[in-house]
């Protein structure tokens, strides 16, 4: 591999090197200019007083300057890059691609599932922006004026939407409606006024006190009615014309599109039907597993043992307060093994967050949003507090490994520390390596004593088997024309998970075609992955050792990590001992 890697290495050229550096520029500026809210966050302030442009011609236009972009990469010669500018090439061209084919579709007139779209992203928008100055709190006062226009936008591309036969399921659609009315109240109250709630020392008072009077403003003559009118939108046109059917496959070419988003989301060639297969192997081993569990617990059948869990009062918190402590408590534990599992650690921390009360009763159980180092911003762990007597306690161990360390804001944060083009570090998000990590890492739980008692160990494995069900579940819905209730009936009859986790997770699947494939597929790739180098090295093998090296290149497609991940084992075994 050295040898191979040494004719590589003689063979590039500058020349070649510096045109993929052009072309690198060249592409990440345009990006922050396509994503403006992103670029102020990274420190990009050219486009500070922008939103963004959500009409098909603009997505038009940025699907051909892609198209430019990838033929740029195309003419470059290959064989005179050093291997890692050559994978940087093909990431690119990969997400060029994804964003291409992407385009052709109706669905690209879809702007938001049934938990979260660019209105939610608008309405967190503050959480990811730096406040340090007069010039930071003027450009956000300029980005609440241009909600209103945004959300016209939205309402015109959503109609083509709706021509196109492209319109979530009625089934998925409660409530909808009203978790965006929600986000109009009263300025004081509204989540995009929290950035004026305390002066900062480098603004005057009297300016201070315009300023926030332009936001009470903005916010109740333009941003509030704005929701509003979306939401009267979706009550009076969206909603009557959403689909009785369930899987995207019986929208027009729903099923070429579902194909498409396998590939993207998995990085692999894999099919529905193998997908499928692959879903109720896992079910069966896993479910052996819980057997054995629930016997551990004293309990006769693992049936028993999950009645148990859903009922039991022990098992749940009975404030917001009681479950944020708790989350708090294992986020705190699993920081203390951070240092025996890794060997480089990010400098960005993350915090923790409850859920924002107008989504939190429709969406999943937590999830995690990252941090901006240029902007001083952390990563955050956010957790559901409605609805507590469906939010075990025994689960927390498990969510907050894989939404917080050494999950998702371990593996994102250090990505953003990387020495990699800047569209690797920020804007190269492969699902499946990013959630099979995820889930990877809550199996790393058993190694850090995390599931010391069998009602924790049973929730590990709930929501493993929750992730081998999406196996089955997602391809059933999508391509094997089930109902949902064939989908909750499998969840519940597999799953620890209680019935308002099992509605909200299988609304998701619906409407959000083939995303959650990505991360039963991605965890098995770096478990087999794993498997090989401690075959291979033998005592030689070094976990903190494996699990840098799996994180060094940032989010890869799985076939890239592979290939990695095989080089790093050939090099690990040909080192001299010692």
């Amino acid at each position: 591999m050295k040898f191979l890697t040494a004719i590589a290495l003689a063979l590039a050229t500058p020349a070649a090197a510096d045109d993929l550096k052009t072309i690198l520029a060249d592409h990440w500026a345009w990006y922050l200019s396509e994503n403006p809210v992103m670029a102020t966050a990274l420190g990009e302030r050219r486009y500070d007083s922008e939103l963004g442009d959500l009409t098909l011609a603009a997505m038009d236009r940025s699907a051909a300057k892609a198209a430019a972009f990838r033929a740029r990469l195309a003419a470059l010669p290959k064989a005179s890059l050093t291997p890692a500018d050559a994978v940087t090439a093909d990431i690119l061209t990969r997400l060029l691609t994804q964003q291409i084919d992407s385009n052709a579709f109706p669905a690209r007139a879809m702007l938001f599932t049934n938990r979260e779209g660019f209105h939610t992203g608008i309405a967190g928008m503050a959480l990811n922006l730096p406040f340090d100055t007069a010039a930071d709190y003027n450009s956000y006062l300029a980005r609440l004026a241009l909600v209103s226009t945004l959300f016209t936008q939205a309402t015109e591309t959503t109609r083509a939407a709706i021509q196109a036969g492209y319109v979530l399921p009625c089934t998925v659609l409660a409530g909808f409606d009203q978790s965006i009315r929600a986000v109009a109240v009263t300025p004081e109250k509204s989540r995009l006024y929290s950035p004026f709630a305390k002066r900062p020392a480098t603004i005057a008072e009297g300016d201070w006190t315009a300023m926030q009077a332009r936001a009470r403003t903005l916010i109740s003559g333009g941003v509030n009615p704005a929701y509003t009118r979306f939401a009267d939108f979706i009550a009076r046109e969206y909603l009557p014309r959403c689909t009785k059917t369930v899987g995207v496959s019986a929208l027009p070419d729903g099923a070429r599109y579902y194909a498409l988003r396998i590939a993207q989301e998995t990085t692999t060639a894999m099919t529905a039907d193998e997908i499928h297969k692959l879903g109720l192997s896992e079910v069966a081993r896993i479910r052996a597993e819980m057997e054995a569990v629930a016997r551990k617990a004293g309990f006769p059948t693992r049936e028993a043992f999950i009645a148990d869990l859903r009922t039991n009062p022990i098992h749940y918190a009975k404030t917001p307060e009681e479950l944020m402590a708790a989350a708090s408590r294992q986020a705190k534990i699993a920081d203390g093994w951070m240092p025996r599992l890794f060997g480089k650690l990010p400098r960005l921390p993350y915090g923790l967050r409850e859920i924002p009360a107008e989504t939190a009763a429709g969406t999943t159980t937590a999830y995690y949003v990252p941090g901006s180092p240029p902007s001083g911003i952390a990563g955050t762990y956010y957790v559901n507090t409605s609805k507590l007597n469906e939010r075990p306690l025994y689960e927390l161990p498990a969510l907050t490994i894989h939404e917080a360390v050494p999950g998702h804001h371990h593996q994102i944060a250090l990505t953003q520390e990387l020495d990699l083009p800047p569209f690797r570090q920020h804007a190269a998000f492969f699902t499946a390596f990013v959630e099979g990590w995820g889930l990877y890492s809550e199996r790393l739980g058993i190694e850090m004593g995390m599931y010391d008692t069998p009602a924790k160990d049973m929730g590990r494995l709930s929501y493993e088997m929750w992730r081998a069900c999406r196996l089955v579940v997602d391809t059933g819905l999508h391509a094997k024309g089930w109902s949902k209730e064939q989908a909750v009936k499998f969840m519940t009859d597999n799953t620890a998970l209680s019935a308002a986790n099992i509605d909200a997770e299988v609304n998701r699947y619906i409407s959000w075609p083939a995303q959650a494939l990505a991360y039963k597929v991605g965890e098995l790739k770096i478990r087999e992955l794993r498997t090989e180098a401690e075959t291979t090295l033998g005592p030689r093998f070094n976990l903190r050792a494996f699990h840098d090296a799996l994180l060094e290149n940032g989010s890869i497609p799985l076939d890239v990590l592979e290939a990695h991940m095989k080089a790093w084992i050939a090099s690990q075994k040909a080192a001299p001992v010692g």
